[in-house]
């Protein structure tokens, strides 16, 4: 009995931490409502440089978009993944001296921002 007792102790953070995600709060935000106003997309940019206000959605972005770089999104939600690919293709495109410096502010090393460039600009 003692056995299972502490199996399912160490079992439940393993699942636990398994099943850890972001917030899916903002997954509603409209994207081509952010992307196709300019202001509001740079003022999201600019609270992600620690150059501007932050509104609570950018904040929660500001907090985890180091790690989502880094791990490939893995705690996003589909919505968040999906959401996240088309940013970055965005802000390639249209938005190339932002993109240059959210690079150098969350990946100088250039170690993640290339696999998604280079995934990316196929599309």
């Amino acid at each position: 009995m003692k056995l299972l007792i502490i199996a399912v102790a160490f079992a439940i953070p393993c699942v636990l931490a398994q099943t850890k995600s972001y917030t899916n709060k903002y997954d509603t935000v409209n994207l081509d409502q952010v992307l196709s106003n300019r202001r509001l997309l740079h003022a999201y940019i600019k609270c992600t440089l620690d150059k501007g206000k932050c509104t609570s959605e950018g904040r929660e972005l500001k907090s985890h978009i180091a790690e989502a770089l880094q791990n490939g999104c893995e705690k996003c939600t589909n919505a968040q993944r999906a959401g996240m690919k088309r940013v970055i293709k965005h802000l390639m495109t249209y938005e190339k001296a932002y993109w240059t410096q959210l690079v150098e502010k969350f990946d100088p090393a250039r170690e993640y921002s290339q696999k998604y460039e280079k995934e990316l600009s196929t599309l």
